[in-house]
């Protein structure tokens, strides 16, 4: 029986931080999982679309997601970004995930081609069966093109019991809504993360359970501030820091993909890690640097 109070919280998406040739920077990744977790992070997801997973070699992704459990070594549960289209090679990377000590799993939907309802349900429940690991769902329809669905969400969370949670990476927090409304209705315990970190506080509101938010890597105290005070009931310290959020929420748009963005927020904020990314991503412009400073030091 998975005890799904271990994945409520804040889990952020840390960065994967590599040296100039794209290559793990391991000094610098042991400092950074050591700084999230210092800082109060509840969990960590490794390997989620900041990871930059989606420019990695298959042998990349391994050697981060061994390094990382290594050097977490059970202080806080990991979450695992094991995506990828095809359902035979999702769950290869599941075993090795399960080989490895990881916590649980996230599962993006598949991307490029477009799945019909049925094929979605099925990719999902292949997978759940295939694996040991709790399996998350990770609805991210503005990267895959493609929603999971309401339908398929609810006939998961009904009928695949290792299937015991969502990441719902929507811009319109009805959906998420719609999701707490619907499976609640008859799996109170199904964990509800809110993907995009604004929607964090609204999520709790509705019943959710957390989120996984990627200014918590360089802004520990307003996301994980947020969800302290709603716990402790401080409503009022929630909404000041919720609107520090807002403010920060706009490095989101500053580029794209926005994996350089955190990563030099994250060096502003006084986190001293290499700002380097993946090939085809590119390193930030000194312009947008200084915007990344600016709006930094407008929550300040």
């Amino acid at each position: 029986m998975v005890n799904v109070n271990r994945f409520k919280g804040v889990f952020p998406p840390v960065p994967t931080v590599v040296d100039a040739k794209g290559q793990l920077d391991k000094t610098g990744m042991a400092k950074l999982l050591d700084h999230v977790i210092v800082q109060g992070a509840h969990g960590v997801l490794i390997l989620g679309s900041g990871g930059e997973f989606c420019h990695m070699s298959h042998e990349m992704r391994l050697e981060v997601a061994e390094f990382c459990v290594r050097h977490i070594d059970g202080r806080v549960p990991v979450l695992l970004g094991i995506a990828v289209p095809g359902t035979a090679e999702t769950i290869v990377y599941g075993q090795h995930a399960a080989s490895i000590g990881v916590d649980a799993v996230l599962v993006v939907n598949p991307y490029y081609a477009q799945l019909n309802s049925d094929y979605l349900y099925h990719h999902y429940r292949t997978i759940a069966e295939a694996l040991t690991l709790p399996v998350f769902l990770y609805n991210f329809p503005a990267l895959t093109g493609q929603d999971i669905g309401l339908d398929v969400i609810t006939q998961l969370a009904r009928e695949v019991p290792n299937i015991v949670g969502i990441k719902d990476t929507i811009d319109n927090i009805s959906h998420t809504r719609e999701v707490i409304n619907r499976v609640h209705a008859f799996r109170p315990g199904f964990i509800i993360f809110s993907g995009y970190d604004e929607y964090m506080l609204d999520t709790l509101i509705l019943g959710g359970h957390g989120g996984i938010p990627a200014t918590f890597n360089f802004a520990p105290e307003v996301t994980g501030g947020i969800y302290d005070a709603f716990i402790n009931k401080e409503y009022e310290q929630a909404f000041v820091l919720q609107r520090r959020l807002a403010k920060l929420s706009s490095l989101y748009a500053l580029e794209t993909p926005f994996f350089g963005v955190i990563k030099e927020a994250i060096n502003a904020s006084g986190m001293s890690i290499s700002t380097e990314v993946i090939a085809p991503t590119r390193k930030l412009s000194a312009e947008k640097i200084n915007q990344v400073k600016e709006i930094l030091n407008s929550i300040r």
